[in-house]
């Protein structure tokens, strides 16, 4: 049990994790074991997000004052949250865990000033990462300059040809 003071500091510190974070996932946990739940939490860890349990009440007055006030609805049962600057990765791995352990349940989430439900983080979950799409767009990139340099080296080697050929002659 918390008391006031502690109270305090829980709801001024996640007011501030909830204004600077990029994306926040709300989830009910319930049905999960210790270790599923250790697991899951590794897995955030190893990407940067952090995967928090939350009492409800005093977070609905962390969210009061925030940009995620509109998620406050969400907070109801055994709720935990998922804070993080990479709403890709974090949808993705709450998914996948969600598939592979029904009793990790989805609720909805915000990424930037965007409310999504169930649906919109599934579909986040589909986005390629940020390191997906800075390759798909170097490859891109490199395959015109690629057709460039062989339509430009092209006329040149017939050229050589042409002039080999003339030079047999």
């Amino acid at each position: 049990m918390m008391n006031k003071e502690q109270k305090k500091l829980y709801i001024k510190d996640m007011a501030s994790k909830f204004d600077t974070t990029e994306a926040v996932i709300v989830t009910h946990y319930q049905g999960l074991t210790v270790t599923q739940l250790d697991d899951l939490r590794k897995k955030m860890r190893e990407h940067g997000i952090k995967f928090k349990i939350t009492n409800n009440r005093i977070t609905k007055l962390a969210l009061e004052k925030t940009k995620c006030k509109e998620l406050s609805e969400l907070f109801s049962g055994p709720t935990a949250v998922a804070l993080s600057e990479d709403a890709i990765t974090s949808a993705k791995i709450l998914t996948k865990f969600s598939k592979e352990n029904e009793n990790l349940k989805i609720l909805g989430g915000i990424m930037g000033t965007d409310i999504l439900d169930v649906a919109g983080v599934k579909n986040v979950a589909t986005l390629p990462s940020l390191e997906e799409a800075r390759a798909k767009i170097v490859g891109i990139l490199r395959s015109p300059a690629q057709k460039i340099a062989s339509i430009l080296l092209a006329p040149a080697s017939k050229i050589a040809i042409l002039a080999l050929e003339k030079s047999k002659k």
